[in-house]
């Protein structure tokens, strides 16, 4: 415990160190978001089709969750202060490969590199916060990096608009490497290494683990972000990858079980309480990442708005998760029980969606989000913080840095998860809903021919002919039923989203607390 009480920091190093870690985990997080926005201009610039441009996010997502559950085993390897030092170089550098990119696979290539440094700067800092912080103040240590992972996600698409639209797509890459260089400095100057045990030697490197959880976890993704495009089972790569994760992760969990020096510690699940805050995390990540996805999908897509206009209607709602975030941290130092503030928190993201369902229409007008949005940003306050306390306030010592993995890549597949469970959902409501329409709208029915024949009449007034007209009348009616099947199926995209979250409060509820109340250690995380 001495060793522990030594990285505890104060006054402006603590400052300067919080500020690093913050920047590093904001950096890894705003770069899974902020590429969407400039997909259009990368495929126009490299000569890309639509499906090759989406591996610059499927790549980044891949390198990411093979590497964020190794993050703890790497550290002890390499100290964590060099191993924390060298991801942001990582980082850095391929931001800068990525930005000078000349085709788009070389591009991909970077960007799942850039993925792979990325992935440690998130459970990294968490971790040299926390234990920058002396126990009885790491709620709030816990608070200050919530704002980072929550913020993050919603920054990316608002930034990305505005560098795309003032400059071009490469400077999105190049905005990383200031910062990337000074974090890098600030780190090798005030960040601490624990001293840790002696390092494996290389036989005792679980080589086979590390491959069997990059083929497990590289596929699952691959599936996930892939699986509409490819019309999912109905594609032979979809079948194989499908069939790889699956046997792929079978076999890895029984190397992990058996191995004696493990790269994953699996019975560290055996916790109740980080078993059912894993469980949290995923479904966290899946309302999280998904309505960051569906909210500018629909304004972008049914609206019409830009991708910056579409951005800027995501800050009140993070606004209010960082006026929430240090509110939460008190609440949990002041013995508030983690479970009833999920609970609330959930119940919030269900009036959210459920408020997303009763607004939305074909002309739904930026004034309407607003509220809405500041109900997302205080539930989503309330589910970081007492979440990841929730699973890791049982755990002790090297097992904290384990569980802090474990919750992390939750989070990541969780929001992959909730993309493609989304993409899909309204793929399919979207044809449900235009063959229900259509089905309706009846040739012979004097109130469709009256609505053609008003529609006919105007293009004519413009100076078309009347054949001509009838036809642009017709593709008319058309574009209106399938506006109109779109606003339906995101209707049922937000009631979906908010019924899971209502039906998890139960669940949360039944959580049994630690006996004796604890605070939050994380002292020991990443050993």
């Amino acid at each position: 415990m001495q060793q522990q009480a030594s990285l505890v920091e104060y006054g402006s190093r603590r400052v300067i160190i919080t500020i690093t870690a913050i920047i590093c985990a904001l950096l890894e997080i705003v770069d899974t978001t902020i590429v969407n926005v400039a997909l259009n201009d990368m495929r126009g610039n490299l000569g890309a089709t639509m499906t090759e441009v989406g591996w610059v996010i499927t790549a980044y997502a891949i390198g990411n969750v093979i590497v964020v559950p190794m993050t703890s085993w790497l550290s002890q390897q390499f100290g964590r202060r060099n191993y924390f030092a060298a991801s942001i170089m990582l980082f850095t550098l391929c931001s800068f490969l990525c930005g000078n990119a000349t085709g788009i696979w070389e591009l991909v290539a970077f960007r799942f590199l850039q993925g792979i440094g990325g992935g440690a700067l998130l459970v990294t800092s968490q971790t040299i916060i926390t234990e920058s912080y002396p126990p009885e103040k790491r709620g709030m240590a816990q608070a200050i990096y919530g704002l980072g992972v929550i913020i993050g996600p919603t920054l990316g698409p608002p930034l990305g608009g505005y560098i795309v639209d003032s400059f071009s797509w490469p400077y999105i890459f190049y905005i990383n490497i200031p910062i990337g260089i000074i974090a890098v400095l600030l780190t090798l100057q005030f960040v601490r290494s624990p001293k840790y045990a002696e390092k494996s030697l290389a036989k005792d490197i679980d080589w086979i683990g590390i491959g069997l959880l990059a083929l497990a976890v590289g596929s699952l993704q691959y599936v996930l972000e892939k699986g509409h495009d490819d019309d999912w089972f109905s594609s032979a790569n979809i079948v194989v990858l499908a069939v790889l994760a699956v046997f792929g992760f079978f076999f890895f969990i029984w190397r992990e079980l058996t191995f004696r020096n493990p790269i994953v510690e699996l019975r560290v699940l055996k916790n109740g309480n980080l078993r059912v805050g894993t469980i949290l995390s995923f479904i966290m990540g899946f309302g999280l990442y998904g309505s960051t996805f569906i909210i500018p999908l629909y304004t972008q897509a049914t609206l019409g708005w830009t991708a910056q206009q579409s951005g800027m209607l995501m800050i009140p709602s993070a606004l209010t998760t960082a006026f929430m975030m240090p509110l939460i941290g008190m609440a949990l130092q002041k013995g508030v029980k983690q479970q009833y503030l999920v609970a609330l928190g959930m119940l919030l993201f269900f009036i959210y969606s459920f408020w997303g369902y009763k607004i939305i229409s074909p002309d739904t007008g930026q004034e309407n989000f607003f509220w809405m949005l500041i109900v997302r940003g205080m539930g989503m306050g309330m589910l970081f913080i007492p979440v990841t306390t929730l699973a890791l306030s049982t755990l002790k010592g090297q097992q904290i840095g384990q569980g802090a993995a474990f919750t992390g890549m939750m989070r990541q597949l969780g929001g992959s998860f909730g993309v493609a469970v989304i993409t899909t959902f309204l793929a399919t409501k979207n044809e449900v809903h235009r063959s229900s329409l259509v089905s309706q709208l009846n040739v012979n029915d004097l109130d469709v021919q009256h609505r053609v024949q008003m529609m006919q009449h105007a293009f004519i007034s413009k100076g078309m002919t009347p054949d001509v007209a009838l036809k642009a009348a017709y593709k008319s009616l058309d574009y209106v039923v399938a506006k109109q099947a779109s606003v339906l199926s995101y209707m049922d995209a937000f009631l979906g989203l908010g019924v899971m979250f209502l039906l998890c409060i139960p669940f949360v509820l039944i959580v049994k607390s630690s006996k004796e109340k604890k605070k939050l250690d994380l002292s020991e995380a990443m050993h």
